[in-house]
């Protein structure tokens, strides 16, 4: 048997295979489709302090080889989280990972230490990087100073494992790795969406609500593969890489690049069972290529 097992921080994973935040809601929705106990975790969709009703529609929409969102973090904050989400998703049998945002560093702090008083949530994904608010998000992201000042506010508040969600959308992600590494974070994912935008050209008009969103899918994997590789080298804590993962080779590329787990996102949209594919799909590589544990191909790129 292949050994899938991975740790980020504390959180140990049964294998590298997680969802990304704001493509399966809050896992449930998704069980009638995949076996979640299958996966090595679900990042739910992002929590704020107070509730957020996000963007106007229209708020989505298809591009060559990937899609536009500009949903704007729509949720109904921490409280609604903890006294209505949780005790339906407490018991789920793989890890829940709760991606956390906010308008100022205040705010984030607050929705942290509420989350880190649920005893069956092991992490939180700090969310630096959502470019489609006009508040906070992306803004403590594209910069070494925000990055560190918010991740040491939470890395305070937060005792438990703290991945943070980095943008791409930024000259050297690196060196914002490194800032939010020296400042306490157990880990680092990326990437997140890049900043594009739809037109329609008939009605000469922007297609989303608010003109730009965050492009996703299969169009950006070129760019998440090398930041990731980027990252990997720079840093000493874990890497989780996201961004056009379709295929269970597109999660290899990424673990080879550096990455010790992945998450999954706009694929769940096309075949919701994708995340389980992708698992097994891996452990076919492994046994294919004579491994006997996933770690061994982590990092493991040739030049």
């Amino acid at each position: 048997m292949v050994d899938l097992n991975v740790k980020i921080g504390q959180l140990e994973l049964r294998n590298p295979v997680m969802t990304a935040s704001g493509t399966v809601g809050y896992g449930l929705e998704f069980q009638d489709f995949v076996d979640l106990s299958r996966l090595g975790g679900i990042v739910v969709k992002g929590t704020t302090l107070k509730p957020r009703e996000g963007n106007p529609y229209p708020r989505m929409a298809e591009t060559a080889s990937g899609m536009l969102n500009c949903v704007g973090l729509q949720n109904k904050g921490v409280d609604y989280f903890c006294e209505h989400i949780y005790p339906t998703v407490k018991d789920l049998q793989t890890n829940v990972v709760v991606n956390v945002s906010g308008s100022s560093i205040e705010d984030y702090v607050e929705c942290a230490r509420r989350i880190g008083e649920l005893e069956r949530i092991p992490a939180i994904e700090l969310n630096i990087s959502c470019p489609n608010v006009r508040q906070g998000g992306m803004a403590f992201g594209v910069t070494c100073e925000g990055a560190a000042a918010v991740t040491k506010a939470g890395r305070a508040a937060y005792g438990k494992t703290l991945i943070v969600k980095l943008s791409p959308n930024v000259t050297d992600i690196a060196e914002i790795a490194r800032a939010v590494e020296a400042e306490g974070a157990d880990a680092v994912s990326l990437i997140n969406t890049l900043m594009g935008m739809a037109i329609d050209a008939e009605r000469r008009r922007k297609v989303l609500s608010i003109g730009t969103g965050g492009l996703s899918g299969p169009a950006v994997k070129p760019v998440a593969l090398r930041m990731v590789y980027q990252v990997a080298k720079a840093v000493g804590i874990p890497v989780v890489g996201l961004g056009g993962i379709m295929t269970a080779t597109d999660a290899v590329e990424f673990l080879l690049a550096g990455a010790s787990a992945v998450e999954i996102g706009t694929a769940n949209f096309i075949d919701p069972s994708v995340t389980v594919k992708v698992v097994e799909g891996i452990e076919a590589y492994l046994e294919r290529h004579g491994f006997s544990s996933v770690r061994e191909i982590i990092g493991a790129l040739e030049d």
